[in-house]
């Protein structure tokens, strides 16, 4: 999503070194590697384990790129071990869950098809949605939802559930869909009411936002200077995060305005470009999914 526009937004050197944290199915690291010249490379990072393997079917004879498998709080060490020594020229996240986990049951992040209440990024970590449904109090579910997925109802919704597992384990995408659709007194034009649940616990059971931070802070310490961090975002929790964040070091502290002469370590470290981008009319026709993207672009100073 958005590809046209963050492969502006990154300003692409031919043999630079840029980073895809969030490789998905590859859609914008082929994009980067189309623009890059034969010394150029590109480290692409996911947390899913079949993202990988099918981005290693996919570019099996690209030798420019290098995929990991890791979540991208990791991306400072990542970059360090895979770099070469070279200068990272841009950081593009895209974030939120990618169409094939969305588009495949038995990962359990739709509740548009029945399948296991599982929501993990990478499924060989962790806990499955449903495990954590089956011990958290309704405060603590309350909670989550009402962080994450900003839902109204988030406390009628959080009694439902702990009142339903009483009879019987909360284990199916549909069953849970179902109990929030009767707990949701009303609903956003064009929206299941079960949407902002399942935001809430897919970005809590993976700590999307924790590593949203992490990853943020580590790509500005990778960043060589005039190097572009690009994010994605397509809520408007991870979207405010991004937001703060660059604005935070962007901005000069007010305490050391009147100093005469400011210490490089207090100084900005980043300089935001232009203002959020939506996508297209022309992308979002092709792509609904695509309505809610929203694109910001930060460049690091010298």
């Amino acid at each position: 999503m958005l590809g046209a526009e963050a492969l502006a937004a990154l300003v692409l050197e031919a043999n630079g070194f840029y980073v895809d944290a969030t490789f998905g199915r590859g859609g914008h690291t082929a994009l980067i590697l189309q623009a890059l010249g034969r010394e150029g490379r590109v480290l692409a990072i996911d947390r899913d384990p079949e993202a990988i393997a099918a981005g290693r079917t996919r570019f099996a004879l690209e030798t420019r790129l290098t995929l990991v498998h890791a979540p991208f709080a990791q991306l400072a060490e990542l970059v360090s071990v895979h770099a070469g020594g070279r200068p990272c020229r841009g950081v593009l996240f895209d974030l939120g869950v990618s169409s094939p986990q969305l588009d495949q049951p038995a990962r359990g992040f739709s509740f548009r098809a029945d399948g296991p209440l599982d929501m993990r990024m990478d499924p060989m970590r962790g806990e499955a949605v449903s495990a954590w449904l089956a011990r958290a109090g309704v405060e603590e579910i309350r909670q989550v939802i009402a962080t994450y997925g900003e839902e109204r109802f988030a406390r009628r919704v959080a009694q439902a559930i702990v009142a339903a597992r009483e009879h019987a384990p909360i284990e199916r995408t549909v069953e849970l869909a179902e109990l929030v659709a009767r707990a949701v007194r009303t609903r956003e034009p064009g929206k299941h009411p079960a949407t902002r649940t399942f935001q809430a616990l897919r970005m809590y059971i993976n700590d999307e936002l924790g590593q949203l931070e992490r990853g943020l802070a580590a790509a500005l310490e990778v960043l060589a200077p005039s190097g572009r961090l690009v994010v994605i975002g397509f809520h408007s929790v991870e979207d405010r995060l991004v937001k703060q964040f660059i604005a935070r070091h962007a901005q000069l502290d007010p305490a050391l305005a009147d100093l005469p002469a400011v210490p490089p370590q207090l100084a900005p470290r980043l300089r935001r470009i232009g203002r959020k981008l939506r996508a297209g009319q022309a992308e979002v026709a092709r792509n609904p999914r695509a309505r809610s993207a929203l694109l910001r672009v930060a460049e690091k100073i010298a």
